[in-house]
């Protein structure tokens, strides 16, 4: 059987497309992501192309088996190509289409069907075409690019030399793209998207609620039976920075019978964690604080000792941020406290700069001066040094500032957070920002 040439919306797409259409399955399809490339193995190179590719799969509903990496060795690729052909309906596979002696994939493919290398004309043109048109002549390399398995299917590539592959090996379709990340990511909405379409008839919902305050065991115990590994739609935690992730994710059939079963998962998480969830999806602290000042028509400053305008970056990386947020003062010595915002000097001489007093009155200082609606304090001990035994390295003390009629209201807490200094200061104005969350919430 000779290649087919796939050249995009040119005649020859449609009979492509055809054939793709054969593979339907009434099983959700399973498919296995590989990413081939020296680089990756040595970590010189990441490798974004498997996350961007499971994140499509997950759209189309198919949840990838798994992603290996595999390096520039004909025996290995063979192997990890022989492995997912006998494990997945569909395996896309990316790097090592290039024209240097370390690109195996072609070669790889073939020897595991047991086919020669053929050239394939059009894509031969190609690749010529774009030498001529940058004024060299072609290296003799380069050929390779255009030779496929005896058998398997081109795919067209619209924005670089190299085209792909398709071949059949059992009941699986390898799917070989380019690895640079914008001809990968063309191809596959070219070529692979029609045959997921075709060929899958379940969808997979997701949903991400995202908890502070609560460690991952805590929430688990909360969260209790609905984290059954039996369950669907699924309930599982992942951790970073601080935040607790609950990621629910459905498997159904392509109905709309799904859509309720999540929905009523979701609600049980929401009421079995309550305020602890701050957001959905990727919205940060900052953003949804910024959502509620505006809502509520308020602004807010801020005052930093340990953890020095870091703070005040985490609100301003949200756009828009200056319509409630009217600036802040890193105030790390204790002349900056009294000379800035108004702390008395003896108060921090008697009760240290380590305080519910300072804390008190850094907030206060920030609110009357900016003459902002709310302003939030940060006074600690971030480490590695300075801690005694009544005062801890990871001490530290947040205080917040209301606006009132009369005067101010002031509230502070004391934390003492683990981990080293990047930690501890990463936390405390998470933790900054979750006071004032649930203040606003509640006015």
């Amino acid at each position: 059987m000779s290649p087919i040439f796939c050249p995009g919306n040119r005649a020859g797409e449609n009979f492509c497309l055809d054939i793709y259409g054969s593979m339907i399955y009434t099983r959700a399809m399973k498919a296995i992501i590989l990413s081939i490339g020296d680089e990756l193995i040595l970590g010189q190179t990441v490798d974004t192309n498997s996350a961007w590719l499971s994140a499509r799969l997950v759209e189309s509903g198919i949840v990838p088996e798994y992603h290996q990496t595999v390096p520039d060795e004909l025996v290995a690729i063979v192997e990890a190509f022989k492995a997912a052909s006998t494990g997945a309906d569909l395996v896309i596979a990316t790097g090592g289409l290039g024209p240097t002696a370390d690109d195996l994939t072609r070669q790889a493919m073939a020897a595991l069907a047991g086919a020669k290398l053929i050239l394939h004309g059009p894509s031969l043109k190609k690749i010529e075409r774009f030498f001529r048109k940058i004024g060299r002549k072609m290296p003799a390399g380069n050929r390779i690019q255009a030779m496929i398995p005896e058998g398997g299917m081109v795919l067209y590539n619209p924005v670089g030399t190299a085209p792909g592959f398709c071949c059949s090996v059992g009941k699986a379709k390898i799917m070989a793209l380019p690895g640079v990340p914008k001809e990968m990511k063309v191809m596959f909405d070219r070529h692979v998207l029609p045959v997921v379409k075709a060929g899958n008839r379940r969808r997979v919902l997701t949903q991400r609620l995202n908890v502070f305050g609560l460690g991952e065991s805590m929430v688990a115990a909360k969260l209790g039976k609905m984290m059954a590994r039996d369950r669907n739609p699924l309930v599982g935690t992942t951790v970073s920075g601080g935040i607790v992730s609950v990621r629910i994710r459905g498997e159904f059939e392509k109905n709309k019978k799904g859509i309720p079963e999540m929905r009523k998962t979701v609600a049980e998480v929401r009421r079995l964690l309550g305020d602890y969830i701050f957001s959905e999806a990727d919205a940060s602290f900052a953003e949804v604080v910024g959502e509620l000042l505006l809502a509520r028509n308020r602004t807010l400053a801020t005052a930093e000792s340990c953890t020095g305008g870091m703070l005040g970056s985490m609100i301003t990386e949200v756009p828009g941020s200056s319509r409630y947020y009217l600036g802040g003062w890193v105030v790390y010595s204790n002349q900056m406290k009294t000379q800035n915002i108004s702390v008395p000097g003896d108060m921090i001489r008697r009760e240290g700069a380590v305080s519910a007093e300072v804390a008190r009155k850094m907030a206060e200082g920030a609110l009357m001066k900016a003459k902002a609606d709310y302003a939030l304090a940060i006074t600690g001990i971030a480490g590695p040094k300075g801690g005694t035994r009544k005062k801890k390295v990871g001490t530290v003390w947040i205080a917040l500032a209301e606006k009132k009629t009369a005067g101010c209201a002031v509230y502070a807490e004391k934390f003492l957070f683990p981990g080293d200094r990047a930690m501890i200061r990463d936390r405390a104005a998470k933790m900054a920002l979750n006071i004032l969350r649930l203040r606003l919430m509640r006015n």
